[in-house]
């Protein structure tokens, strides 16, 4: 089996080629909507989720079966028919094209696997089985959110508010990182979890941050 390196994509903008038009090219072309990404469906005939979908504007339709040269310039590509001499030929063009491609019936056939996922706004919790058990991963996300959901997004509220306070405030890199450390070190989530947190507005942010900076006003020397 193969060994799967975990990794975040930052997809807007760039070319996903999604080679299929039934439910299983719905659930990709999903995702990479919301990443604003630039998604082309190559299918002769699309579901009636991904025709709304092309005529909002939302993705470039090819109404016909894939050929190969259709992968040039695709940044990622998904082979999501139900025809498996096609997947192949997918992957195979993508992989001589360096390419990364999702082989949907047969996860190792592809270069990657799609894990299931737990999205709060900015906290984005990914599980894989490494493509042993897709209804296991799933299960767990369902766990991890019935768990971790609510409290953990406000956690990651709060930390994206400081640093970006901190990036704009501070320019010096260790003090930068020394502050960084101490936000992480402040008993935030527990006090989330208790219900006894008051978000702090940014004069509070900036106040803190001035006092860390004052506290070590020898290292920026």
């Amino acid at each position: 089996m193969a060994y799967y390196v975990p990794v975040m994509l930052d997809l807007h903008g760039r070319r996903c080629v999604i080679v299929g038009g039934g439910h299983v090219a719905e659930r990709k072309v999903s995702s990479l909507v919301d990443a604003g990404a630039e998604i082309v469906v190559i299918s002769p005939e699309i579901s009636e989720t991904l025709r709304q979908r092309y005529e909002e504007g939302r993705l470039l339709w090819i109404n016909r079966n894939y050929q190969r040269g259709d992968l040039n310039e695709a940044f990622l590509v998904f082979a999501a028919t139900n025809q498996a001499e096609i997947n192949d030929a997918v992957v195979q063009e993508a992989n001589y094209l360096n390419i990364p491609v999702n082989h949907t019936g047969d996860g190792e056939k592809g270069s990657f696997i799609t894990p299931s996922v737990l999205r709060r706004e900015k906290l984005v919790v990914a599980v894989s089985t490494s493509g042993a058990g897709p209804g296991a991963s799933r299960d767990l996300c369902r766990t991890i959110n019935e768990h971790y959901g609510d409290d953990y997004e406000m956690y990651i509220h709060f930390l994206s508010s400081v640093r970006s306070e901190v990036k704009r405030m501070v320019h010096h890199e260790g003090l930068r990182k020394k502050i960084f450390r101490l936000l992480s070190e402040l008993d935030i989530l527990s006090q989330i979890s208790a219900g006894t947190f008051h978000n702090w507005d940014q004069d509070m942010i900036r106040c803190w941050i001035e006092e860390v900076i004052a506290e070590h006003q020898e290292e920026m020397r």
